[in-house]
């Protein structure tokens, strides 16, 4: 069953001389479960996909479903009620408050939705633990490495058990090893936790982690394929090459 879907979804910046179209009908269907990476070549509109999938940008032309609801004509009161509670977000930089520390980061979802406070932190609390971060819940990012800040942001994006996490380059401002651990989370989050993630990066060796791997160039799908099972990193690498000439 599909989670998320795409109709024509199209995006257009600027007008006349200077329009540029990110995104050009783009259909796309997730399924609930799948652990889906997005690549392609710089400016692809990897971001922007991700970015009207989760209802943080409008399309030109075209519409977005989250598991069966129409999100494109949503109000914004109500889309950002839908984007609390059916979707998590995880980001480059972390994107954690420096004066909270790791249990108020991973609670501020639910906090925002007016779950009490005590009840909130103890939701978040079960998280990090389960992410190895039981020692730290009141260290402050300034306290932590970056793959555990990440950890953090993970944590805060399944506080709220949303069916969608949306990964933007989750690994992107770490080391090789806090990135494939990074990675390999947000594969446990799919397959023991039972959530869909739609995650964009750069980096084959990340992608591979997935089950699916979408390939867009100039705003377009021009592949879709199953390599990080069959042949992993090298071949989603050759793919990219083979896609940018």
């Amino acid at each position: 069953m599909s989670l998320v879907q795409t109709e024509n979804l199209t995006k257009i910046y600027g007008s006349g001389e200077t329009v540029i179209t990110a995104l050009d009908h783009v259909n796309l269907n997730v399924n609930a479960g799948e652990f889906v990476a997005v690549m392609g070549p710089s400016g692809c509109g990897k971001s922007t996909l991700l970015h009207l999938v989760g209802g943080l940008d409008r399309p030109s032309q075209g519409g977005v479903s989250i598991d069966g609801t129409a999100i494109t004509d949503m109000k914004d009161d109500e889309l950002t009620k839908l984007r609390r509670r059916k979707m998590g977000f995880i980001f480059q930089f972390f994107n954690l408050i420096p004066v909270l520390n790791a249990v108020e980061n991973a609670s501020l979802p639910v906090t925002l939705d007016g779950i009490r406070p005590a009840e909130a932190k103890k939701r978040a609390a079960e998280w990090l633990k389960r992410f190895g971060l039981g020692d730290r819940l009141t260290s402050r990012p300034d306290q932590l490495s970056g793959g555990q800040q990440q950890r953090v942001a993970v944590a805060r994006a399944l506080v709220a058990e949303p069916a969608l996490i949306l990964a933007d380059e989750p690994t992107g401002n770490l080391d090789t090893r806090s990135g494939d651990e990074i990675a390999s989370l947000l594969r446990q989050v799919t397959k023991e936790y039972k959530r869909t993630v739609v995650m964009v990066t750069h980096d084959p060796r990340i992608a591979a982690y997935a089950d699916r791997i979408v390939f867009l160039k100039d705003g377009r799908i021009v592949d879709e394929t199953n390599l990080a099972r069959r042949g992993g990193a090298q071949k989603i690498a050759d793919k990219i090459k083979q896609i940018g000439d």
